[in-house]
């Protein structure tokens, strides 16, 4: 690298929180670029006030910096916008202007963009990475900015586009910080006959994958698509138990799927009717019950060995819940 110098977009997020903890920890300059101020306010002191939606200020703030590493993390992440995917602009338009920083700035030597697993329903095994079956307008959001950037051809950096899958851990917040609270007040319930495995990312791991995708020798990872997850999937009744006991709370108990949808519909009723976060809706319930896999196969030839273990990721995990 030309210098240890990281711009990180939406670094106040839940992932962006971690990425500028990790750089910080081995030593590079940090910037995080974002309209919210950081969620964890040891990193105040490396944020700096930019808009994705403010062309002229985010390319003078990029060449301003001038760093070698470009991580663009910023996005409305939620699946709140039902009606009209302009509300979503931040991926959108943000993403060219992103591209215009990136382009305008000659030290960037590396760049990640983040997408998101939801470019593909729920349960839907893409069979390449431009076979897209969205199923949110969010999703639809984050297909729209993968097609502009592969689109995009004044990027001299090497680019990579990652999809977080079902990714937890320290600083989250909706759906999986909601899950965690949840079993902690036993009000989690296992579906009866369900177990499905799902592709599971301790928040640790996903950041050790991005280190290792920048390092990574440009033909192993330029305008390729990764999906972030731990590479062994789980079954969601395994990852709860395991949370359960960590969390000294009681057994989950187990009851059947139809008693589940019907409590999913009231959840639906209560959010339309003004509750923001029902502790179980239709969305959530199908999350439950579909199983969700990806091949992972070319992240784990690049990264090898991920740095924590599931057992190891619920416990710091539990350890920040009880601080914070």
């Amino acid at each position: 690298m030309s210098n240890n110098r990281v711009i990180v977009t939406g670094g106040s997020g839940f992932m962006g929180t971690n990425i500028v903890a990790y750089f910080l920890g081995i030593g590079w300059e940090v910037i995080n670029f974002d309209l919210a101020e950081p969620r964890n306010k040891d990193q105040l002191p490396f944020w700096e006030k930019v808009d994705l939606l403010d062309r002229l200020q985010l390319i003078k703030k990029t060449q301003d910096v001038q760093p070698s590493i470009f991580l663009h993390f910023g996005a409305r992440t939620d699946l709140d916008e039902k009606k009209n995917i302009g509300g979503y602009s931040a991926n959108i338009e943000g993403v060219y202007n992103v591209l215009d920083a990136i382009g305008s700035t000659s030290s960037i030597l590396r760049v990640v963009f983040a997408s998101s697993q939801m470019v593909c329903k729920l349960g839907y095994i893409p069979q390449d990475e431009l076979d897209y079956q969205p199923s949110t307008l969010y999703g639809q959001s984050k297909v729209l900015m993968e097609l502009i950037i592969r689109s995009a051809g004044d990027v001299d950096a090497i680019w990579t586009i990652v999809r977080p899958t079902s990714i937890w851990g320290p600083w989250f917040d909706i759906p999986y910080k909601v899950l965690f609270q949840t079993i902690e007040k036993n009000l989690y319930f296992h579906a009866g006959g369900s177990s499905s495995l799902k592709q599971w990312g301790f928040i640790g791991n996903a950041v050790y994958q991005i280190w290792k995708i920048i390092q990574a020798p440009r033909e192993n990872v330029h305008r390729k698509t990764f999906y972030l997850a731990d590479y062994s999937p789980v079954g969601l009744q395994d990852f709860t138990n395991k949370v359960q006991a960590r969390l000294g709370a009681k057994q989950i108990r187990t009851l059947p799927v139809f008693v589940l949808k019907n409590a999913a519909r009231l959840g639906d009723a209560a959010q339309f009717f003004g509750w923001k976060n029902p502790p179980l809706t239709s969305f959530r319930y199908q999350n439950i019950v579909t199983p969700e896999l990806q091949d992972l196969t070319n992240l784990e030839g690049i990264v090898g060995p991920l740095p924590y273990t599931l057992d190891q990721g619920i416990d710091i995990t539990v350890s920040w819940l009880e601080s914070y």
